[in-house]
């Protein structure tokens, strides 16, 4: 097996010398400049190395994985390892569907491994590709938390070690950009929806789109929402359904912040086809394999969450969902609150399974202080009942 050794110095050569460690011929080695340089020069002699080679072991910087040298190495027929420590130069790596990044410091049974893998074809990029899930968190009027729980529900499935992303597809209240202290002039999820009109919309196009926040092995993918009132009509049901499907192929989990209201009242006053402000809500809903309604622990939350439960029976009524009651206490409905909570929902809304966030005021306050997700080690309240959410996910 031969392969050629894309990096720069200091990194290089030492890659290089690990190569030969492992009995593979390592037919150059070349700079990133190099390397670019190639693309517009069939002649030279990196393509050359190129077509000797089985694979290409390159560092993956920003300069060098760009779409001209990925197509470059394919139509050469080398396979690219990618080498990287960096978070972001991993999740480029991911984003062109290429196999995880191994470190820089990779040694010479691990590189060698991963060429054989190459060569035989068992690599990941190979195997059969599983698309990710959609959960779309709601909860009717009122602040019950959705956009708390959205982030925290996130947070924890990256710690996990997954690929998550985080969308704001709320029209009328969006958060998520102020909560984790991100640029509001960010394109985020608008951007994302306006490319689905041309058909360019794809996995590298979305981290183009989103902002990276770190959480666990891989970054929490962030796509923030409308950063004006405004803004609303650039989320249609039709562009809002499509990005979610695309994002699907990006990310194995899409986390999915939406607005409250569920009517489609405006339909009444207007027949001209145009888009509807609570589109968005509803073209999420209805793409979403897991609903997670949020409800306010008190009288008035569990009375607002029958009632919406109601309305997600006929705008959703084929994705599975469950009832979070969130910020529960004893104090807002006396002895045994979480039975009581249980027979309203028997009573009104059978069927339903319920999950109890206890309330935790002060992991709330750090949170919004740190602007980050609710995300702790403790082994009690609210992050240990995300936690054991997210696990079920």
């Amino acid at each position: 097996m031969a392969a050629m050794v894309a990096a720069d110095e200091p990194h290089g050569t030492r890659i290089a010398s690990k190569l030969a460690e492992a009995g593979i011929e390592v037919v150059a080695l070349v700079r990133s400049a190099d390397l670019l340089a190639a693309v517009s020069d069939a002649s030279s002699s990196v393509w050359q190395g190129l077509r000797e080679s089985d694979s290409v072991v390159l560092h993956a910087t920003r300069a060098v994985m760009v779409p001209e040298i990925i197509a470059m190495c394919d139509r050469s027929g080398a396979r690219i390892i990618a080498l990287a420590d960096r978070a972001a130069e991993r999740r480029t790596v991911a984003a062109f569907g290429l196999p995880a990044a191994l470190g820089l410091d990779s040694g010479p049974d691990d590189l060698l491994a991963a060429i054989e893998s190459h060569a035989l074809g068992t690599d990941d990029a190979a195997t059969e590709h599983t698309r990710g899930s959609v959960t779309v968190v709601w909860g009717p009027n009122g602040a019950p938390g959705r956009t708390t729980v959205a982030l925290a529900l996130a947070a924890s499935l990256a710690a996990r070690g997954t690929r998550v992303a985080l969308v704001d597809a709320d029209t009328h209240a969006p958060s998520i950009a102020q909560r984790l202290d991100l640029p509001e002039e960010a394109p985020g999820f608008p951007a994302a929806c306006r490319q689905t009109d041309y058909g360019v919309l794809d996995g590298h196009e979305l981290t183009r789109l989103s902002v990276p926040v770190d959480i666990g092995e891989h970054p929490l993918e962030v796509l923030t929402g409308i950063n004006r009132p405004a803004r609303w009509p650039e989320l249609s049901a039709g562009r809002v359904a499509e990005a979610l499907d695309v994002a699907r192929d990006w990310s194995d989990h899409v986390v999915v912040d939406v607005g409250a209201p569920l009517e489609t009242d405006e339909e009444i006053v207007s027949d001209i086809d145009a888009p509807r402000r609570n589109q968005a809500t509803l073209a999420a809903l209805a793409a979403a394999d897991t609903v997670l309604a949020v409800a306010a622990a008190d009288p008035v939350g569990i009375a607002r969450m029958v009632r919406g439960l109601a309305r997600l029976d006929e705008v959703a009524p084929a994705s599975p969902r469950r009832v979070l009651v969130n910020r529960m206490r004893q104090a807002t409905f006396g002895i045994d609150a979480r039975r009581q909570v249980r027979q309203t929902f028997e009573q009104y809304a059978a069927g339903e399974e319920t999950w109890f966030l206890p309330d935790d005021p002060r992991a709330a306050d750090e949170a919004l202080r740190a602007a980050s997700p609710i995300l702790s080690r403790r082994k009690a309240g609210f992050a240990h009942a995300l936690a054991a959410l997210a696990a079920t996910l």
